[in-house]
């Protein structure tokens, strides 16, 4: 089993930047890829941005550019820094963990972009 706990979030005007961070425990390593998924209101959950055990990094297009996602293996964190927000990043964002059997999830923390 692994645990997800995210911190950041709030409150910020379009134009500004927040940044997330999720900790990992229990189960860690097994853990491959970690990323960031978001849920705005009347919306399926969207895939944000994505990092490897290794470093490798992928973005959505909606996000890259404005987005950086980093990982510290040895703390077992990965952070979003989101730059130039928008309103249209209004939204619940959830830390994802994938191993080669499960993926795990964080109870999500809210994002609110104002114009």
């Amino acid at each position: 089993q692994v645990q997800l706990v995210e911190s950041g979030g709030g409150l910020v005007q379009a134009g500004g930047s927040l940044r997330l961070s999720c900790t990992a425990s229990g189960s860690i390593f097994g853990i491959n890829s970690m990323g960031w998924y978001r849920q705005a209101p009347g919306k399926q959950r969207e895939w944000v941005a994505a990092i490897t055990s290794g470093g490798i990094t992928n973005y959505a297009g909606s996000v890259k550019d404005r987005f950086t996602i980093s990982r510290d293996n040895a703390k077992n964190t990965v952070g979003l820094q989101m730059d130039s927000l928008k309103p249209e990043d209004t939204a619940v964002y959830y830390c994802n963990a994938q191993t080669y059997v499960l993926d795990y999830w964080g109870q999500g923390t809210q994002v609110t972009v104002s114009s």
